[in-house]
């Protein structure tokens, strides 16, 4: 859950926006343990962050939705600035998720990756009239191939370093077989969850990134076939009609960890 300082809040309500975040990030933890908590502050370049920052890290915060980031030394920059309250706040590890937002983090998103252990998560980028919809200029599509190319790199960096790759907004609160959609095809190109803006989504993002009985008894039978036709002298072998060899049991292996952790059961 992300309690929000930056665009939702206007200027002349800031500050008691960072009391009430305060308050309620302890009211969350209280309620919810095992829930991550994060705050999204104010950019570095409206001077606000610091503020938003001591106000908001705490023992109960997990992390920080680092707004408008466009290179590794953004990342360092808000790096600094953790640092500097985790040790005068009392809290420790806090992880930062990125939206990709502007054109600059797109070009180097590899390097944003790749800049601080701190980096947990990376979004790629969907709005219709949001900041990554101004800065690069398309027209939003329901299919989303205007934002096909912008999403996939920041997949591949998550990828590359390890990072959990998260697709953007679906902004139709009204249209669940458009969201249903949405996430279907975020999670055929990679993605492992998606961010939402509103309640009534929860349940169907919920159900499309969840690992199915079925495709964990698939994976599975794909498993234990291979391995016992590795046990009988054979790399390759026949599984439901496909080839199937040690790389697919390699990738159904690490589905199935993922698998297991999204379900609770790791």
């Amino acid at each position: 859950m992300v309690l929000d300082l930056e665009d939702s809040v206007p200027g002349d309500l800031k500050a008691s926006a960072r009391e009430m975040a305060r308050t309620t990030l302890a009211e969350l933890r209280a309620q919810h343990a095992r829930l991550g908590l994060f705050v999204r502050p104010n950019a570095l370049a409206t001077r606000l962050a610091g503020a938003d920052l001591e106000a908001v890290v705490c023992p109960e915060l997990d992390g920080l939705f680092t707004p408008k980031i466009e290179d590794g030394t953004d990342v360092l920059r808000w790096g600094t600035l953790i640092d500097w309250f985790e040790a005068r706040n009392g809290a420790e590890g806090l992880e930062m998720i990125v939206p990709v937002e502007m054109v600059g983090a797109i070009t180097n998103c590899f390097e944003i990756a790749a800049a601080s252990p701190r980096v947990g998560a990376m979004i790629g980028p969907t709005s219709e009239h949001a900041d990554i919809a101004r800065a690069v200029g398309y027209r939003q599509s329901p299919e989303g191939s205007e934002t096909l190319y912008l999403r996939s790199r920041i997949l591949l960096a998550c990828r590359q370093n390890g990072l959990h790759p998260l697709t953007g907004l679906w902004e139709d609160l009204a249209d669940l077989d458009g969201l249903r959609a949405f996430a279907d095809y975020g999670l055929q190109l990679g993605f492992r969850g998606q961010v939402i803006i509103h309640p009534s989504h929860v349940a169907v993002v919920n159900e499309v990134y969840t690992p199915s009985d079925a495709d964990i008894a698939y994976y599975e039978d794909l498993v234990a076939t291979v391995e016992k036709a590795t046990a009988e002298g054979h790399g390759a072998v026949r599984f439901r009609g496909q080839h199937v060899d040690l790389a697919h049991a390699d990738k159904a292996r690490d589905w199935l960890a993922h698998a297991r952790q999204v379900r609770g059961e790791a």
